[in-house]
């Protein structure tokens, strides 16, 4: 599953080719994938690309007139960016955002398809996607001591808890708590003061370390595949 330095390398690419240019056509290969009917998904088209950002492991394209797209990859869902107008392949592709400058394609593996769209009137509507979960990366150790202990639970659900913290997954908690060495079973409340400053510590120099190489290996490129 797509987790934060991943989605974050996706946000960094489609922000250098869609923010400011025009969505020209919305094209939608499986209506499942659509979470919403209000607004309708083509309400963006033939508006400008405001903005491109995370929220959690959600990924928002902001339009004009206060709309919002939020797709969020799940487990298998992948974006592919390809030359304008591509047919969207039967197989795995569920929808495609044509640009002037080309086709942000979604696709899903496998026979589940739980990967989803969603357009969205207003931040008030936007707000509801967002789980609650802190951003560790802006977080100081107060902060972040406190969202880990708000709940007496295993290291590793907490971790990966999108109410508690943003955008942490399986993948990347693991490397977390090795980095901290500290053990998944080991409860929150039960951390002392400095095993919760070495995986705070650990958390934010892991995620920052896999961010920094994602957007080493993509360069100016587009990511096809995830690290997770």
């Amino acid at each position: 599953m797509p987790e934060l330095p991943d989605v974050e390398v996706y946000v960094d690419c489609l922000r250098r080719r869609i923010v400011g240019r025009m969505c020209e056509r919305v094209r939608v290969a499986n209506p499942f994938v659509l979470g919403s009917v209000s607004p309708p998904i083509d309400a963006v088209v033939g508006k400008p690309i405001l903005g491109v950002d995370r929220l959690g492991r959600r990924i928002v394209l902001s339009a004009a007139g206060d709309l919002f797209v939020v797709i969020h990859l799940m487990i298998a869902g992948r974006l592919r960016w390809r030359e304008v107008g591509l047919k969207i392949p039967k197989k795995l592709g569920l929808a495609a955002f044509d640009f002037p400058n080309g086709t942000l394609l979604l696709t899903e593996a496998g026979a589940t398809r739980r990967a989803s769209i969603h357009a969205v009137a207003g931040r008030a509507e936007l707000a509801e996607h967002d789980r609650g979960g802190l951003e560790v990366l802006d977080a100081d150790l107060c902060t972040f001591q406190v969202a880990l202990q708000r709940e007496n639970r295993t290291l590793k659900r907490a971790l990966t808890d999108p109410r508690l913290f943003s955008g942490i997954g399986n993948a990347y908690s693991d490397e977390i708590l090795h980095a901290a060495q500290l053990s998944p079973f080991a409860l929150t409340k039960k951390l002392g003061d400095d095993e919760v400053a070495r995986l705070f510590t650990a958390t934010q120099e892991t995620l920052t370390r896999w961010v920094a190489r994602l957007r080493a290996d993509v360069g100016e490129g587009f990511p096809d595949k995830v690290t997770a």
